[in-house]
């Protein structure tokens, strides 16, 4: 386990380690969807909507205070789930934080085994979409550490 990874992850990733079968992780991340932010209309558009899902999914990040916070949704109750998680886990952390995580904490829930692999598949389009939107912000305040992959 990374020291250097955010505390909101760890977090997630100790509360998905106490469910202890894939039907009690299934309801963990429903619970999540349950918790998301409605999702503002306007914003559904084709700027901001995560390429490679098969479900439809939002993704929008703002940049307040040096902090990063996004708003997304999903028309898929698992993947609204997992857009839920990954904005608690990554809301509120620096665009340079978000930049360096790597997405193997999912490992660690043990989602990654519990998902069909067009959903672990989508877990990572959008984790990837919302580093780079991250990405963006830290291109703006400090054009060297951006990221051009």
């Amino acid at each position: 386990m990374s020291g250097s990874r955010p505390a909101s992850i760890d977090k997630i990733v100790k509360r998905f380690q106490r469910a202890s079968d894939p039907k009690r992780r299934y309801e963990q991340l429903l619970w999540f969807a349950k918790k998301l932010d409605p999702f503002p209309e306007a914003e559904r558009i084709p700027e901001n909507k995560v390429a490679g899902c098969v479900s439809q999914v939002y993704v929008t990040a703002e940049l307040k205070e040096g902090k990063v916070y996004y708003q997304a949704d999903s028309d898929a109750q698992i993947t609204k789930g997992l857009v839920a998680l990954l904005i608690r886990g990554l809301n509120e952390l620096t665009p340079a934080e978000i930049v360096q995580l790597s997405p193997d904490f999912i490992k660690e829930t043990q989602l990654d085994v519990s998902l069909t692999p067009s959903r672990a598949n989508g877990f990572y389009n959008i984790f990837k979409t919302m580093q780079a939107k991250a990405s963006e912000y830290l291109a703006e305040s400090n054009p060297e550490m951006a990221v051009t992959d």
